[in-house]
């Protein structure tokens, strides 16, 4: 009797020893995280890169830059900016609660016709980064993306995204725009940005993007814009000559010309009699 209640103790500890070692091998099992990371490059396909045109196109002179009286407001501009205030005003009124739906539809609308919005991110050395983001995404994605492509070396280098003209810079720290998706930012469906170096000795023309060199071995040259459509032909001799010949001339007869006399005659003696 003794020697079968034994065993039952040992068998509940190895039942327990189990379920325990079970336990922490659930709980040590982690499943990969699908979402990419931001500090490792894109993949290939992704994105694109352009690299800085050998010759850039002529241009014509700049213009001279504006006298002082320019920056003086005049009266339109002093329309437009009560009309501004007017309409900020007007959005703080509980009664434009219907023009506030009004405008949510409409944005809702854009936003489903253009659900992706294409960004290229131009370097100081023209060095072209561009991808395609999501229209609800934040300018923090962008960040991310370029900060993605940096060697180690440009990675110890802040910088900043900003848009021109007017110029505007798109920072992550300033919460009027760290909040706004890429189309609240007026960025939709397709911008050029331009990066700034903190470090002024980078942004000149002449310091290469630090780029991976993953990222640069993908660079392609920047596509052609077309060309303008040709203007239409001017017409030849034969054509003009053909078309003024089929005019005919306008025929002037002595029979019009010898009715209006007798017309005249007429009346200039009626007004004599009517003198008399």
């Amino acid at each position: 009797m003794s020697s079968e209640s034994q065993p039952r103790q040992p068998v509940a500890a190895t039942s327990s020893s189990l379920s325990t070692t079970t336990a922490s091998t659930s709980t040590n099992t982690t499943t990969p995280s699908t979402r990419p990371d931001p500090s490792q490059p894109p993949a290939p396909g992704t994105f694109k890169i352009y690299r800085p045109p050998t010759a850039l196109p002529s241009l014509p002179a700049p213009p001279p830059p504006p006298s002082d009286e320019f920056f003086n407001p005049t009266q339109a501009d002093l329309r437009e900016q009560q009309a501004h205030l007017n309409a900020r005003i007007s959005s703080l009124n509980p009664g434009s609660i219907a023009l506030k739906k009004e405008r949510e539809k409409q944005r809702e609308k854009k936003i489903e016709k253009w659900p992706e919005t294409r960004i290229r991110v131009k370097f100081p050395d023209q060095t072209q980064l561009e991808r395609k983001f999501a229209t609800t995404d934040k300018i923090r994605e962008v960040y991310k993306f370029v900060r993605g492509c940096l060697s180690e070396e440009g990675k110890k280098v802040k910088f900043i995204i900003y848009q021109t003209p007017p110029k505007r810079d798109l920072k992550v720290s300033d919460p009027n725009v760290r909040d706004l998706t890429l189309y609240d930012l007026q960025l939709t469906p397709s911008s050029i940005l331009f990066l700034r170096w903190e470090d002024e000795d980078l942004n000149h023309d002449q310091s290469p993007a630090p780029l991976l060199p993953s990222i640069l071995e993908q660079a392609e040259d920047l596509p052609i814009p077309a060309p303008a459509p040709p203007p239409p032909p001017a017409p030849s001799k034969e054509c003009s000559s053909t078309a003024s010949a089929n005019v005919k001339p306008a025929t002037t007869g002595t029979s019009g010309s010898s009715n209006s006399a007798e017309k005249a005659a007429r009346l200039a003696k009626l007004l004599k009699l009517g003198k008399k």
